[in-house]
This record gives structure tokens, C-alpha cells and sequence, in this order.
């Protein structure tokens, strides 16, 4: 009987040992697991970006942008925006605002919506990389408003200068402001009054500057900006 109870001691004993041997490995396992690193996000690669602004991906619903905004992003005319060497975070947000519906276009909803996350950041790789377009005022009457302007507000009306944030030259702050040096004056016109009247809803900040501006100010800053070296 002794030995009987004494081989349960062991076997018990035994069974303990194990399940808290068990109990330690998993436990390890559970914290290594935790402890890796999570997969980092593909880089983005300006050579696949440049395949899909040319010629878009047919078999997944991606239509390609060269067909509005010009072989390496210098569009033909003010209908459609200058993106070459514009800064790719702005780019990345602006096609996220464009497909979650912050920055109303019809047009470009239907062009993001078929665009993945990878998809975004390698077109906008690949504009980011491209000669800035420029451009030249077009209006030597109005040339000398849209300077002041652009380099100091118009104090009177809280309007703050609009090389604070898009630099003297509009070169802009990359994944900050845009660049804006060359852009269309045609296109600016059209997004200041965008912001003004509440179609485009993708930056606070310009929401309340546009509200503040006259047509003719609009008009006088964007031609100024398109002049921009």
C-alpha cells in the first residue's frame, strides 16, 4: 500500500512538472510572438507608379491619369492640375480624401476608388520624382496684388501670407503643403472657390482663408503663384 501511494506521489509530482513546463513554453511562445515586429509596409516603388499613371491596371478597375493630367504630370491646361514633382504625401492624401469622399470630385472618386494604399504611394513616387512644370502670370494688371498677397496677407481681412506655409517660391513643405510655383492659375481659382463655398472639405485651414478672399483676390494671388520659380 505504501508503495503505492508513493508511485501516485511521483505520478503526480510528474504531471505538475510537465504542465507547468507546458505552461512555461507556451507562455515563452505567446511573448516571442508578440515581440516580433510587425510587417513593414512595401516601399514604394516610382517604376510600378509610373506603369499605373501611363497606363492604369485594366484587370483591376485602375484607369490610368496620363490621359488628363500629361505624360509626367504636366497637364495640357488649367483643366486638369500640374502634379509633377509635387510632393507625395500630399498626393497620397489628396487620392485618399478623392476616394473617401473629404475632396468632392466625381471624376476622381470613380479614378480612386479601384486605388490601393501601395497604389497611391507608388504613383505619387513616381510624380514626386518629375520636373516642376512652370508657368507664367498672365495678368501684369493684377501681378502686383497677387504679390502682396502671396508674400504678406491682407492684414485688414486676417488673411495670413501665403508663402508661411508654401515657402517664397511655392515651393510648399513636402508632407506638409503643397507646391504651387507654375500650377495653372485656372485650376487655383478653382479650388479657392472649391474651399470658399464648402465643395472641397479637405483642409480647415484653407476653408478659412478662402472665405476671406474676393474673387478678384482669388484671381490676382493664383496668376501670381502660376509665375512662381
Amino acid at each position: 500500500m505504501r508503495q503505492t501511494a508513493q508511485i501516485s506521489k511521483l505520478t503526480r509530482i510528474r504531471t505538475g512538472v510537465l504542465a507547468v513546463s507546458a505552461a512555461s513554453i507556451l507562455g515563452f511562445m505567446a511573448t516571442s510572438f508578440a515581440a516580433e515586429p510587425a510587417a513593414k509596409a512595401a516601399k514604394p516603388d516610382a517604376a510600378i507608379g509610373e506603369t499605373l499613371y501611363n497606363n492604369g491596371d485594366p484587370a483591376r478597375g485602375v484607369i490610368g491619369c496620363a490621359s488628363c493630367h500629361g505624360a509626367e504630370g504636366k497637364s495640357a491646361s488649367g483643366a486638369w492640375p500640374k502634379l509633377a514633382g509635387q510632393h507625395s504625401a500630399y498626393l497620397i492624401k489628396q487620392l485618399k480624401n478623392y476616394k473617401d469622399g473629404t475632396r468632392a470630385n466625381a471624376v476622381m472618386a470613380g479614378m480612386s476608388a479601384a486605388l490601393t494604399d501601395k497604389d497611391m504611394a507608388d504613383i505619387a513616387a513616381y510624380l514626386s520624382k518629375q520636373s516642376v512644370s512652370p508657368g507664367v502670370a498672365q495678368n501684369k494688371d493684377t501681378i502686383g496684388l497677387g504679390k502682396v498677397i502671396y508674400a504678406g496677407g491682407i492684414a485688414e481681412k486676417g488673411i495670413p501670407a501665403c508663402a508661411a506655409c508654401h515657402s517664397p517660391n511655392g515651393a510648399g513643405i513636402p508632407a506638409q503643403y503643397p507646391l504651387l510655383s507654375g500650377q495653372w492659375a485656372d485650376y487655383s481659382v478653382a479650388q479657392l472657390g472649391y474651399f470658399r463655398d464648402g465643395t472641397r472639405k479637405n483642409s480647415a485651414q484653407m476653408t478659412t482663408i478662402a472665405s476671406k478672399l474676393s474673387d478678384v483676390e482669388m484671381k490676382a494671388v493664383s496668376d501670381y503663384m502660376a509665375g512662381l520659380r
